[in-house]
């Protein structure tokens, strides 16, 4: 059966409520993706028999941290203590498995605070100094061994049926935080795009082994981001910052390659899913691909969060990257401010539909009121029968 939807999940969704796996089978949906590695959140739990609320502390690893595998290793993830059990991931995947449900491992890799504060050498690095200990740097040995041996661990540990990478590259400037406090600097998309490019010592090294005047580099960023420019090009050169993206695509596309390359070696049949953007500057959850995916991706997903206007050039510059037989799948958020309503969900989605996506990955099943739920099943069965006819 081809996929077309699948809901997200956490593990404290199911954990200790007997009645949710069927309640999120009873959706519709073809698949859950359940959160294996997550970052700090707090989450609501409206229908959850034992709490309404969960208050996920730190980044954490939700099947078990095995001593002997993360022994040594420059960057370790602890497992969560709001969350009964010692495989968390592991309960609530046989809870779905047994709705009649495929599983498919929620794998966030380079987002994590706790990790960020333990290793600060590790993070992004503004030109002006800033660092983001929120934001692990995939240009870092360390941060990429982490990532890898992670990735392994899920696969082993959790035997998904698939597995959705979030963040496989580095997070940038936008963070969204509970606290965050950036508005009012008014600061456009290209100045936080330079607000992302990282100097930390392993890019710096980079730069300077491709012949780039890294000083050089910092002075141009920081006096573009304080006088504004129309783009990224414009405020570098368009020489240095083809050179500078080479670098940091380069980078995105070596972690990329590593880790799909390592599921395929340990279980050749497990769908992968990367959460991606044709945006050769991007940062943050969904990583760029550009110039090209060049990794044995199954599914590319894109956010549709912005809404249609932005989000359906993104769905046609994706597909435009994509391998022909590479499904480009739609990120839908159900979640206010979208209105809980399955006719106006499904009419934004449609849209995304026309742009080239044919699967949807909906967040999200465990935040979500009995309305929101309602309407999600509504939009399931409409999706289904667009993509079936």
């Amino acid at each position: 059966m081809t996929t077309k939807s699948i809901a997200h999940a956490y593990p404290w969704d199911l954990v200790g409520d007997p009645a949710a796996a069927e309640r999120i089978a009873g959706l519709g949906v073809d698949a859950v993706a359940l959160a294996a590695s997550y970052h700090t959140v707090r989450a609501a739990t409206p229908l959850h028999p034992r709490h309404r609320l969960v208050d996920a502390r730190h980044a954490a690893l939700y099947l078990p941290v095995r001593e002997e595998v993360w022994r040594g290793r420059g960057l370790v993830p602890a497992g969560p203590s709001w969350v009964d059990g010692a495989d968390p991931y592991g309960a609530a995947s046989a809870a779905l498995r047994a709705a009649g449900l495929p599983v498919h491992a929620w794998t966030v890799l380079t987002h994590s605070s706790r990790l960020g504060d333990q290793r600060p050498d590790l993070t992004v690095r503004t030109a002006f100094g800033d660092r983001y200990p929120y934001a692990l740097c995939t240009s870092a040995p360390d941060v990429v061994e982490y990532a890898h041996t992670l990735v392994s661990e899920v696969v082993e540990l959790g035997a998904p049926d698939g597995v959705v990478l979030e963040a496989c590259g580095p997070l940038g400037f936008f963070h969204g935080g509970h606290h965050e406090k950036t508005d009012g600097t008014d600061w456009t998309p290209v100045q936080q795009a330079l607000l992302s490019l990282c100097f930390c010592a392993a890019c710096r090294d980079r730069c300077t082994a491709a012949g780039i005047d890294v000083e050089e580099l910092g002075g141009r960023v920081r006096a573009a981001v304080d006088t504004g420019a129309a783009g990224v090009e414009e405020a570098l050169g368009a020489d240095l910052a083809a050179r500078v993206s080479q670098i940091r695509t380069g980078a995105v596309r070596d972690l990329r390659t590593l880790l799909v390359g390592r599921v395929r070696e340990l279980a050749p049949g497990t769908r992968v899913a990367l959460h991606a953007t044709a945006d050769p500057w991007a940062t943050g959850p969904f990583a760029t691909v550009a110039p090209a995916v060049d990794a044995d991706v199954d599914v590319l997903v894109a956010s549709c969060w912005p809404g249609p206007e932005v989000s359906v050039p993104a769905i046609r510059a994706l597909r435009a990257l994509a391998a022909r037989d590479t499904v480009v799948a739609g990120y839908l958020l159900a979640l206010p401010p979208r209105p809980a309503d399955g006719e106006e969900l499904l009419k934004e989605a449609l849209h995304y539909v026309e742009a080239g996506a044919t699967e949807f990955h909906l967040y999200h099943a465990g935040l979500a009121s009995q309305r929101r739920l309602d309407a999600l099943r509504l939009l399931v069965a409409g999706l289904r029968e667009h993509l079936d006819g």
